[in-house]
């Protein structure tokens, strides 16, 4: 959750036209009230700095770009932090020609102050939100793990599970460590990639005997994979049956190979998931697969509100930074209706892994980590299996003070049914 504020500098308060910090404080101040009523639907109050540092000099007509972001959530305090930036300043070059009101649009803004602090929201303050105003807290996080994926090797990892028995136990041991859904493929009996309908039976089986969890079966399957090969999961009913399954709905570049879903068959894949009763996720590898999924949803092939996954940082789509996933986390609240609120998780892929679970557990997302996306618990070291992952990403989001959710308070807010 960020807020921005630009405003031109207009009193100068020292000799050399310089302005007093106080009024980049003042607009930090402005900022953190409105991520308090963003949050907490109030201005609450401001309790107290924790660090300020002043970086550049600010003059009289500068253009300053304020902007802060809650990074901590509280019982009821809310830990912010605050960056301010020069993005145009008046010329002063002397016998340059320039007339004395011109001004320079900055190629690089200047960062001139940065500070962190909290805000205090009492919780007889708070409140709900009024029918189609988007404020509130997070919900608690929904880890998701992604446990052996179709491209990992036993190579690059050996403690990858393959068989039904090494899955189920991997599932379990994330559940233990905070996961509630299992992003789940299967591999044949040489641990190449699969889609096969007695695989995916055989290995849900074995999870439902150890956990609870949430299963939910890719679509994706393998690059060069057929969409029939890939529904394979799709297939299973009854007690067998999964409860969710991804939605691919754009075709990538894929580090050398090409991820192709067409059209037709994205809409075909949407089709099969909903005639099966699951709860896509659609998974988000580029801006405009946004687009993509809202003509879906025009279409009647989804429905809002949306579960998603933004996949960042495959080489081919579209990279992982904060930035990009602040602005798909805007687009896609932009295609929610009034009585619709989507939901979001975030996978980085390599070592944008865990930057990426603790922006998302900032900025009210969830988390995707496990061996599918990354095979390192730091750099260097291998992660034995997709369960330390999963701790370290717990206790990243427990930092920001997020709670982490129950399989039961995740099933209830990924499976309801969605409907406008």
């Amino acid at each position: 959750m960020h807020s921005v504020i630009r405003l031109r500098m207009s009193r100068a308060h020292y000799g050399g036209n310089l302005v007093d910090g106080a009024q980049i404080l003042e607009l930090f101040g402005d900022v953190a009230t409105e991520l308090c009523i963003r949050a907490d639907g109030d201005e609450g109050l401001f309790r107290a700095y924790d660090s300020v540092e002043f970086l550049a000099p600010v003059y009289a007509g500068d253009f300053i770009e304020a902007r802060g972001e809650i990074v901590g959530w509280g019982r009821t305090s809310l830990k912010m932090r605050f960056t301010a930036h020069k993005v145009i300043a008046p010329l002063f070059e002397v016998g340059a020609g320039y007339a004395p009101s011109s001004a320079e649009l900055l190629r690089e803004p200047v960062l001139v102050c940065k500070a962190s602090g909290t805000c205090v929201v009492p919780n007889e303050f708070r409140r709900k939100a009024r029918p189609g105003e988007r404020i509130g807290r997070p919900e608690p996080c929904i880890v998701t793990a992604a446990i052996v994926g179709a491209e990992t090797t036993r190579e690059q990892n050996p403690h990858l599970p393959i068989t039904p028995a090494e899955l189920a136990e991997e599932a379990a041991r994330c559940a233990q460590a905070g996961a509630s859904v299992i992003h789940l493929h299967v591999r044949d009996d040489h641990g190449g990639a699969s889609q096969e309908r007695e695989r995916f039976r055989a290995a849900i089986r074995a999870i439902r005997a150890r956990t609870d969890v949430i299963v939910q079966v890719s679509t994706g399957g393998a690059v060069g994979m057929s969409i029939e090969e890939r529904c394979g999961g799709l297939a299973l009913h009854g007690s067998d049956a999964p409860e969710m399954a991804t939605l691919n709905v754009g075709t990538i570049n894929f580090g050398d190979d090409i991820f192709v879903n067409k059209r037709q068959d994205t809409m075909e894949v949407a089709r099969r998931i909903a005639a099966a009763g699951l709860q896509p996720e659609v998974e988000i590898y580029d801006l405009g697969h946004l687009d993509i999924a809202a003509e879906l949803i025009e279409k009647g092939f989804l429905h809002l509100p949306l579960h998603v996954q933004f996949v960042l940082g495959v080489r081919g789509a579209l990279s992982a930074s904060r930035r990009n996933l602040e602005l798909l986390v805007e687009r896609l609240h932009d295609l929610d209706r009034p009585g619709s609120r989507s939901t979001w998780g975030v996978a980085g892929i390599g070592r944008h892994q865990f930057p990426l679970a603790e922006a998302a557990a900032e900025l009210g997302g969830n988390i995707r980590v496990g061996l599918e996306d990354n095979i390192f618990l730091e750099k260097g070291v291998l992660a034995q299996g997709s369960a330390p992952l999963v701790e370290k990403a717990v206790a990243l989001a427990q930092r920001t003070g997020r709670t982490i959710a129950t399989v039961a308070e995740a099933r209830a807010r990924l499976l309801a049914a969605a409907t406008v």
